[in-house]
């Protein structure tokens, strides 16, 4: 199964029930050459540390999550915000990846205005990139399912993502294709399309969709195969369009995370062969 494994990457999230070096043990044993990180957990274990121990086990960070939050109308909330994302910045760098993953951030408490809160994106993004870009780092704007809109992020489509991310160098900013927040959304064939034309695809996570969905709503993505995704459309679409990074596995799910972290990540590389490749 290694062969089949090459562009392959485990988000630390989707198995959070196992320490990162436990983590890097079980990818490492699996053939599993890509780890995606998260802030909260690289910051406990300390950035500096966590790269060495990735380098050392000879995997690649593919990712770190995530930045954004841009949103608040408080000009000193913004300014938080922005200087949190600096340092979120300085930490993908830190842990050796080229991403940062950004989840744009919700409406203010009682506002209604989307366009005026993903105008504030832009201006967020107008700001970060060239310290980004200064760091080697790329901003990935991730578009997320609608019913996010409201209290997590107002940019819900692809098409919104990438309307974004053209006001700047597409070294700068480009966009995460995941297939959770996008698989319902017909035009996202073409917009996978116009991302690659334009190099703009930055990341690509898969998880499936299944329902019902929990309380909450953000613990509900399912294990690769169990829901209403086709996965291996959308990785040939990002293919055709001329992606060939790494596909990252992106999975909350509280019952994976009561079972044994390493049997999960191995039953999550062979739902990977199985529903994504081909």
């Amino acid at each position: 199964m290694t062969g089949d494994l090459a562009r392959l990457s485990l988000n630390q999230e989707t198995v959070r029930q196992l320490s990162l070096p436990a983590l890097c043990e079980a990818l490492t044993g699996l053939g599993v050459p890509g780890v995606g990180l998260w802030r909260e957990p690289v910051q406990r274990y300390g950035p500096e540390k966590a790269a060495r121990l990735v380098r050392d086990h000879g995997l690649t960070v593919t990712s770190l999550c995530r930045g954004g939050f841009f949103t608040a109308g408080d000009p000193a909330a913004r300014r938080r915000a922005l200087d949190d994302n600096r340092a979120a910045v300085d930490e993908a760098a830190t842990v050796g990846t080229d991403t940062l993953v950004l989840v744009s951030g919700g409406l203010p408490e009682g506002s209604r205005d989307l366009a005026g809160a993903r105008e504030r994106v832009a201006e967020a993004l107008a700001e970060l990139g060239p310290y980004a870009r200064e760091r080697g780092v790329r901003l990935a704007v991730e578009p997320l399912h609608p019913m996010y809109a409201s209290d997590r992020c107002v940019v819900s489509t692809l098409g919104q993502a990438l309307a974004l991310a053209e006001r700047f160098p597409a070294d700068e900013v480009g966009v995460v294709v995941d297939t959770y927040h996008l698989w319902w959304d017909e035009r996202v064939p073409e917009q996978i399309a116009r991302a690659g034309a334009a190099g703009r695809i930055a990341a690509f996570q898969v998880a499936d969709w299944v329902t019902p969905l929990p309380e909450g709503v953000l613990l509900g993505r399912g294990q690769l195969g169990d829901g209403s995704v086709d996965l291996r459309a959308f990785r040939r679409a990002v293919d055709a369009a001329g992606y060939g990074g790494a596909v990252e596995v992106e999975i909350f799910n509280p019952a994976l995370w009561e079972r044994d972290g390493t049997e999960v990540a191995r039953e999550t590389a062979e739902r990977y062969v199985r529903h994504v490749l081909g």
